[in-house]
């Protein structure tokens, strides 16, 4: 039996071996086969291809020979065109040669005919130089002025002639000015006064507080004085008792101070009991009395006038000006009358008649605390305004109605005749006696210090000045120019409340007696 196993073993590897054997060379014999095959393929794919190539190659060529015959053409042709226009440029260039030298030629002649001529206007001007020379110093010697003398002269003369001829165009000018200008703006001025109806008697602060008898003046000293310092302590008033019968004299610079030392005073009359403690208490109701009338004198003053919108910091302000005077004149009274005269005259010629009143009511407004802050009462107005934001027109007619600047605005310029208006008319203002002696003096001062002047009259309290003038000095129309020269002195050296009217006469008089 085991032999018969190894037997059949050794059978079985025999017979897998011989398989394997067969197996692969009839794989061999297949593979060569398929090579062959492949090979051939390929020979015929190649031979395909390189006939194709051939044909390709053969197209491309004489694709290649026709482009290069046709740019061949195209360049041949081109260049034939160049060849052409290089030609006609050619004899262009040589026709223009031809005419600049043709050009050339004229210009050397006429360089030759202006050398000729230039030498003969050489020897003309040579010639005239000494003609004129000659005939300057024979001038001069009948003349017996020099040349610097005759210019001086002459420009004097032309100098003369000019002044002459401009006074004469601004006579001319004014006049036609003034017969439209004043014509429309009295009619509006004098409606705009008499609507507004103002009282013409102006208020002055009260300084002076009538006592019942001479006994309360010693009751308001005080034993030792401790009264009459006390009072003065408390308002910063000075009290001034002096020998006048039944009265005390109240000092102050601040209007309102001076307005409650005078309630307090009074009532302590009334009250009878006077010392230190009562003194303080009366003086604290009138302040408290003060402020409430200062605010509805504001609120009156804007209900009046009919402005809306206010800041009642300024309505305040506005009140404060019922103690404030100038010249006499009350000036919230004052400020009250502007704003109804710009009103007025706004509507007549159609501004804006809201915004007119508003500044004239606030134009002095600065005048109200000038005496507690530097600068002059429309620029402290203008401030106060820009503060409490007030319209940027507004504040330009309160800086602009003195001046201080140029008005930019219709309303400001009403704003400013308006003022000159209520401060100018009869009765409105009244000022010092030594004031009003050295504003007239001052007048005729400026007046006398032209040339030509022989003597001057301020005349019409201080509001017109009569210049007479030598006529053998001045002529009609130097007149003009001297009336205008006065008056900007005027404006520049003096400060006046509504303005002043300069009046220059000038007459020939002529005497003779029979014998």
């Amino acid at each position: 039996m085991t032999f018969e196993w190894y037997y059949v073993l050794a059978i079985g590897v025999v017979a897998l071996i011989a398989g394997l054997i067969g197996g692969y060379f009839y794989r061999r014999n297949i593979a060569e086969a398929k090579v062959a095959k492949a090979e051939d393929a390929v020979k015929t794919l190649y031979e395909e291809a390189r006939k194709k190539a051939d044909e390709i190659r053969k197209e491309k060529v004489l694709e290649a020979k026709e482009e290069v015959y046709k740019l061949r053409t195209d360049a041949e042709r081109e260049n034939r065109e160049r060849r052409a226009e290089l030609q006609r440029t050619e004899r262009r260039l040589f026709q223009r040669e031809e005419t600049l030298d043709k050009k050339i030629e004229g210009v050397e002649q006429r360089e030759a005919a202006l050398t000729k001529r230039t030498a003969k206007l050489e020897k003309q001007e040579q010639d005239m130089n000494e003609l004129l020379d000659k005939q300057q110093k024979e001038l001069e010697r009948i003349s017996g002025l020099s040349s610097e003398a005759a210019k001086e002269l002459l420009l004097s003369n032309v100098e003369h002639e000019a002044r002459h001829e401009a006074a004469l165009l601004i006579r001319d000018i004014e006049a036609k000015a003034k017969e439209e200008a004043d014509k429309k703006a009295r009619n509006i001025v004098s409606l705009a006064i008499q609507r507004c109806a103002a009282d013409h008697v102006a208020e002055t602060t009260v300084s002076v507080v009538p006592l019942p008898n001479d006994e309360m003046k010693g009751r308001i000293i005080g034993r030792e004085g401790r009264n009459i310092r006390a009072l003065e302590t408390a308002t910063g008033v000075d009290l001034i008792i002096d020998d006048t019968p039944e009265a005390v004299i109240l000092s102050a610079f601040d209007p309102v101070r001076r307005e409650i030392a005078r309630i307090a005073l009074e009532k302590l009359i009334m009250d009878g009991r006077i010392h230190p403690a009562r003194i303080e208490e009366m003086v604290e109701k009138a302040k408290k009395e003060v402020d409430t009338q200062i605010r509805e004198a504001g609120e009156q003053a804007v209900l009046e006038v009919g402005v809306n919108g206010l800041h009642h910091e300024l309505v305040r302000y506005l009140g404060r000006m019922r103690y404030r005077t100038s010249y006499g004149q009350n000036v919230l009274k004052h400020s009250i009358e502007v704003a109804h005269l710009a009103g007025i005259m706004a509507a007549e010629i159609g501004a804006n008649v809201t915004l007119a009143k508003r500044a004239g009511l606030l134009h002095d407004i600065g005048k109200s605390i000038d005496h507690e802050v530097e600068g002059s009462h429309a620029q402290i107005g203008a401030d106060l305004a820009k503060k409490y934001r007030e319209n940027n027109q507004v504040i330009h007619a309160i800086l602009a109605h003195h001046g201080d600047v140029d008005p930019t605005t219709v309303e400001a310029v009403l704003v400013q005749a308006a003022d000159a208006i209520s401060a100018a008319r009869p009765g409105a203002r009244r000022e010092t006696l030594e004031t009003y002696i050295k504003r007239l003096e001052k007048l005729e001062e400026i007046a006398n210090s032209f040339d030509g002047v022989e003597s001057s009259y301020a005349i019409q309290a201080g509001r017109e000045v009569r210049i007479i003038v030598k006529p053998e000095k001045v002529n009609e129309t130097e007149t003009i120019i001297m009336a205008k020269d006065v008056a900007k002195r005027i404006e520049t050296e003096m400060e006046y409340p509504g303005q002043i009217k300069v009046n220059v006469i000038r007459e020939t008089r002529t005497v003779d007696y029979a014998k």
